[in-house]
Parts: structure tokens; sequence; C-alpha cells
């Protein structure tokens, strides 16, 4: 069966991901996210949408999905962790955006109707959708993350973010044999650390700071990075403290003990960390040693806070484990070494170190991956630096979609 695919958005660049299915009378959309930048920016305005699979949580892949459920009222088949999590991400840029004065790209009717509209699938589920058969597998990135096998005249594998080794929080992906694999490349042309020595010097550096009598802040993504930090911490003995949106999604987890990798040492975690319940616990969270707290770019959340209080001395560290995109304040602190906080660009005197705790593919994992899964095809996106990939992929027919530019595959 012949069938048109066409991205929205997020095929050569990280962010606002969004493709289009269509065939067999069906117009279906594979994720449909936007880039939390200033102001948002936000893929294509897909056709009418009969069918929605979401991958995961994360905002460039879920953030923009109630301007579709809202308007056509489709199914989205999902984990329902990934959707619980994404109806708190979607109330949330809602927020944003009234506070910032930026255009609302839906209603909180909207995010209502796509909540209504969820099919809840778990890994190992297989659906029927006409001629396709829909198998959902575990990506490997955080809780509840999918990868879909798509099974018709062949099989067709859309990866979304996938890591294929081991962290904490979640099993890595297996791969699945296919004739066409769309495959994330956020990563291309980098590798990863390795983690183990990624972890001991982490600690090593808690370890310092805390022994130096400062005082230790770790900006954290909500979803998969603060709770990854967590358990990573969870047996130091320290008085630690856990700030912001990664304390309700860490309840969510909980929730859904099947899709973490060990739901007791998380639990363990969750009790070791002092949950920042009202601006008064602050205080005492910043007379802690250690802080894990959103947001992970440090452009807002409680994390601004904090660096108010901590950022002037040099006994203090900041420790980033995220991804800082351009135009944050995190990149800006790794750069210039100075963040805006109240609308000023301020200096920041205390330690500043980044660490890479990746949860995406690095370059070799994502080559060993295709060799297993053993397409034909391969269709790279989510990646700005796509190309470095393809000494390494010569055996494979490479296709490098662009943002609008429709293509076709017998699937």
């Amino acid at each position: 069966m012949l069938m048109k695919f066409r991205f929205l958005g997020g095929a050569e660049i990280v962010g606002r991901m969004g493709m289009t299915m269509e065939g067999d009378g069906k117009t279906m959309l594979v994720e449909y996210g936007m880039s939390p930048t200033k102001p948002p920016e936000y893929p294509l305005v897909p056709p009418r949408i009969d069918h929605v699979f979401l991958t995961h949580c994360h905002l460039d892949h879920c953030g923009v999905l109630p301007a579709v459920c809202g308007r056509d009222g489709c199914d989205l088949f999902s984990t329902p962790l990934s959707a619980e999590i994404s109806e708190i991400m979607m109330y949330d840029s809602l927020k944003i955006a009234k506070a910032e004065g930026y255009p609302e790209p839906y209603t909180e009717a909207d995010i209502e109707k796509t909540m209504q509209s969820v099919a809840p699938v778990t890994f190992g589920d297989t659906i029927e959708l006409g001629k396709l058969d829909v198998t959902f597998h575990s990506a490997g990135h955080v809780p509840g993350a999918c990868m879909f096998e798509f099974k018709g005249d062949t099989t067709t594998v859309y990866s979304g973010d996938f890591h294929t080794l081991d962290q904490r929080l979640v099993t890595g992906a297996k791969p699945v044999k296919c004739t066409n694999l769309f495959v994330e490349g956020t990563y291309a042309g980098r590798n990863h650390p390795d983690k183990k020595k990624t972890e001991q010097d982490f600690i090593a550096k808690v370890d310092e700071v805390i022994a130096r009598g400062g005082t230790v802040i770790v900006p954290c993504f909500a979803v998969g990075r603060t709770q990854e930090i967590m358990l990573l911490l969870k047996d130091l003995g320290y008085d630690m403290w856990v700030d912001g949106m990664g304390r309700s999604v860490t309840r969510l987890y909980m929730d859904y003990p099947e899709y973490v990798r060990d739901p007791k040492a998380l639990k363990s975690a969750r009790r070791t960390f002092n949950e920042v319940r009202n601006s008064g616990m602050r205080k005492h969270a910043a007379k802690g040693q250690i802080i894990v707290t959103t947001g992970g770019m440090l452009d807002g959340g409680p994390v601004l806070g904090y660096l108010r209080t901590l950022k002037d001395d040099p006994k203090n560290a900041i420790l980033l484990v995220g991804y800082q995109a351009e135009d944050t304040n995190g990149r800006m602190l790794m750069e210039k070494g100075c963040i805006v906080i109240d609308e000023e660009v301020a200096k920041v005197e205390c330690e500043v170190q980044k660490y890479d705790f990746s949860a995406h593919a690095g370059h070799d994992d994502i080559i060993n991956f295709v060799n297993k899964c053993d397409p034909d095809n391969v269709i790279i996106m989510h990646s700005e630096a796509r190309e470095l990939l393809l000494p390494d992929l010569q055996d494979y027919n490479v296709i490098l979609p662009k943002t609008g530019e429709e293509f076709e595959l017998d699937i």
C-alpha cells in the first residue's frame, strides 16, 4: 500500500515535531509539538485528521495536540502515562502563553476534548486500523514513551525520541525488523561519554561543593530528568529538596509502575527528598545541600528564585544536566556566565558545570539500532546534523525529508 508522508515540523530541526501519513482513505498524524522558544514556534497546520499517535509527553512532541484533537475530535493513541503528563504540559503551556501575552494556540475546552479522545495503549498492544496493524513498543526515552510499528504490505517503524542504553529510570529500546525506519538523529555526529563515569564525576562534584559549605542547584526537566537525578542521589544522605512540576510527574510515575524500571527505587528516592509545596518551604530548601528543581533551561519555574538567592556565592554550584537550547538562560549561563532575572542581566558568581545525562541515542547507538532493524529505507528526522550519519549508513536508502515536502513509501 502506497502512503504519502509529510513532515509538518521537526524534520531538519530538533523541536516542533509533526508528521502526517495519508493512505487507505485516512490521514493520520504522528505527534504534534511546539518549540518552547520566545514566542513559541509551531508546526504547519495539518489537514483534517482521523487518528493521532503520540510517542511521548515532551512539549516538542505533544504541545499543540489540542489544536488538532479539539478541532477534529480524532482518536489519540497514547500510553495512559504519556497522556496524563501531556495534559499537565498542555495546561502549563496555555498558562505561559497567557502570562507572556502570546497568542493562545488552543483553549482549555480543546484540552478537555483531547483528553476525552485518548485511546489508551501499552507496550505490546496491537490495534487494527483498516489495512494497517499498529504495534506499540517501548522507546527507552522516558517512562511511557512509544515507538510505533505499522504493518501493512511491509513493516514501517517510527522511533520517536529513543535511547538504546538502560537508564536508572527506564530500560533501553529494542530494535524491530522493518522495511522502512523513521529514526531520530538528535545526536548525529556525537556520542555520549561513558554513563558510569559521568555519574561518578557528577557525584564527586556534589560531594566537593557540599564539603566546602555550598549548596548544589540541579535545574532539571520535569519529565524524566528530575527522576533520573533523584535516583542517582537518593543514597548520599544529604539534605535534599525537589521543587516544581517534577514532583507531580514523579507521583504519576508511581501511579504507573509498569513503565518504570525499578518502582521500589523511585519510591525510595521520593521518600529521601523533601518536597517543596509552598513558597515558605523554598526558604528552607535554599538553606539545604541539594535542590533539584524545574526549569531545566533556567527560563522559568522555581529555579529562578533559588538563583536569586544563591548565585552570588562562589561556594555554591549550578550543575546543568540537560540540553540548553539557543536563546535560553541556560545557554547564556554556559557561554557568558550570566542569566536574565527580573528582566535584567545578572552575573553568576557560583560554579557552573555541565553533565551529559541525555535520554537520546548517541551517534553509534543510532547506527547500531539501524543495523539491527535492517531496513531498506532509513528516514532521518529530529536532527540539525543528519548528514553526519550518512557515511555510516551507505548500505541503506537514506531519505532526509524537509518540512512541508511530501514523499511516498510502500507500507
